[in-house]
């Protein structure tokens, strides 16, 4: 059906109350989202009492309570539970047609939709980890069955951790898994490796430490908030014949750019796989 707000209520219910869970309810209710309209299934009770003290949701044991009278139902389960989760649920969407957004990696909307009875309108996301912080980017993708009032309504909900990038091809999901799911762990590998480097160089851990992780963090704003491209970026730090030309002749000697694309490939392959595990 369509997902749209105009014939369902706008209570959102959250199926599993994890880290991403918080994070979005986190940032709906940072942004005046009332708690009330908010229900999480969550089996931990400890995670129940906290989402509760937390934020003022209501939190159920079951999915079947969190669900009632919820248009838009956020499956935040792990991959490998979500068939005997969805299949639990088929039942209760019957008759209400929810919007279903899963955010979790390798899941198709096709295999979402039928394990709920069919026909779902469903949008496929996949967040990163800075949303814990506010500073992550989502890609969605939309199937047929979801219109513009759910297309924003689903925008309005993942808006709460960061950017948000529409796919109108459902196949570069996985890509999209690759390089922003994926790639949060590769910007901390590079860390690792570069502070090892500079304790290797000789100087102190905590020295070490703070001059990488600001170096990155001065790097990552100046990204984001000059609007230059990587390449204008690196090219201005990079004088002739100086210390950065060194460094980028060694990284580029030892096929640093044939190693992302080998990573992110070999990412990109193993989210198909996951799918079709799923079948």
């Amino acid at each position: 059906m369509s997902g749209s707000a105009s014939s369902i209520d706008d209570t959102i219910a959250f199926i599993g109350g994890g880290n991403m869970a918080r994070s979005l309810i986190g940032g709906m209710v940072g942004r005046g989202a009332d708690p009330a309209r908010i229900h999480v299934a969550e089996p931990v009770e400890a995670l129940r009492e906290a989402l509760v003290r937390d934020f003022g949701v209501e939190a159920h044991a079951g999915a079947g309570d969190a669900v009632a009278g919820a248009g838009t139902w956020v499956f935040a389960v792990k991959p490998q539970v979500m068939r005997t989760v969805c299949e639990g649920l088929a039942g209760h969407a019957r008759g209400v047609h929810p919007l279903a957004v899963s955010i979790a990696a390798g899941i198709t909307s096709a295999q979402l939709s039928a394990w709920l009875g069919g026909s779902a309108a469903v949008v496929r996301s996949m967040p990163n980890t800075p949303a814990l912080l506010g500073a992550g980017v989502t890609g969605l993708y939309a199937n047929a069955a979801v219109d513009a009032a759910g297309r924003a309504r689903a925008e309005a909900l993942l808006s709460a951790a960061g950017a948000t990038v529409w796919i109108a091809d459902e196949a570069l999901m996985d890509a999209v898994t690759a390089v922003s799911g994926s790639g949060p762990a590769y910007a901390f590998l590079l860390a690792e490796a570069m502070e090892d480097a500079a304790r290797a160089q000789g100087l102190p851990a905590d020295a070490a430490r703070t001059l990488v992780l600001q170096t990155l963090l001065g790097a990552a704003r100046m990204l984001t908030e000059s609007g230059e491209a990587p390449a204008e970026l690196r090219r201005r730090v990079t004088s002739p014949g100086g210390t950065t030309q060194a460094a980028i002749e060694a990284f580029e000697a030892g096929g640093l750019r044939r190693l992302v694309a080998d990573a992110v490939a070999a990412a990109t392959v193993r989210g198909r796989e996951l799918s079709a595990a799923n079948d």
